[in-house]
C-alpha cells in the first residue's frame, strides 16, 4: 500500500499566508491621510531664522572698508527665497578709497535680495552726498554689483542751487552723478 503524501504542511503554510494578506489588505483599505498632520509635517517655515538687534556690517574690498550697514533689527528669512529684513529701517555709508564717507543712505524700512545682490530700501528714503545733495523718495534700489542707486518713484533732489522734482532716477553708488527722468519742475533756490 502506498501511503498518502501528508499535504497539511503545505496548506498551513499557503493558508497562514492567505490570512496574514486578508489582515494586511484590510488595514491598508482603511488608512486614511490626516490632511492636517500631512501639512504641518511639510509645512515650510517662512518665519526668520536669524533675529538680530542693533546691527552694524562692515563691506570691505581690498582690506578697505567700503560699506557700513547700521540697523536696529534683522530678520533673516530662507522661504520662499533668502533675504534679509530691517522691518525698523537702515543706514548705509559709502567710504572712498581713504576712508572718508562719501554718501549715506537712511529708510525706515529695507530688504536685501541676497541671490541679485540687491537692497530695496523704502519708506522716508534719504540719500546725501559729501556736497550736500539730497534725494528723497520712497523707494530705492541698490544695485551692488553694478554700484547703481535707481528707483521709478517719484524723486525730490535738494541741491545748493535749486531743488529738481521728478519720476525716476538713476545715480552711481556715491551719488555724485544722477539723472532724473520726467523732470516735472525746478525751483532755484536763492540765497
Amino acid at each position: 500500500m502506498r501511503k498518502q503524501p501528508n499535504l497539511f504542511p503545505f496548506f498551513k503554510d499557503r493558508f497562514v499566508a492567505l490570512i496574514f494578506l486578508v489582515v494586511l489588505g484590510i488595514q491598508l483599505a482603511s488608512c486614511e491621510n490626516d490632511q492636517a498632520e500631512i501639512k504641518r509635517v511639510t509645512k515650510v517655515s517662512t518665519e526668520p531664522i536669524e533675529h538680530i538687534k542693533g546691527l552694524e556690517i562692515l563691506y570691505s574690498d581690498s582690506g578697505l572698508v567700503r560699506v557700513k550697514v547700521n540697523s536696529p533689527e534683522l530678520k533673516k528669512i530662507i522661504f520662499p527665497e533668502p533675504i534679509t529684513e530691517m522691518p525698523s529701517g537702515i543706514h548705509i555709508q559709502f567710504y572712498d578709497e581713504n576712508k572718508n564717507v562719501t554718501s549715506e543712505l537712511r529708510s525706515k524700512y529695507a530688504i536685501h535680495y541676497e541671490n541679485e545682490n540687491k537692497w530695496e530700501a523704502q519708506k522716508d528714503v534719504v540719500v546725501i552726498n559729501e556736497k550736500g545733495d539730497q534725494l528723497n523718495t520712497e523707494k530705492l534700489i541698490w544695485n551692488e554689483r553694478e554700484e547703481k542707486l535707481t528707483s521709478d518713484e517719484h524723486v525730490k533732489i535738494t541741491t545748493a542751487e535749486e531743488i529738481i522734482y521728478g519720476k525716476g532716477f538713476e545715480a552711481n553708488q556715491d551719488f555724485s552723478r544722477y539723472k532724473i527722468f520726467n523732470v516735472k519742475g525746478r525751483i532755484n533756490v536763492n540765497k
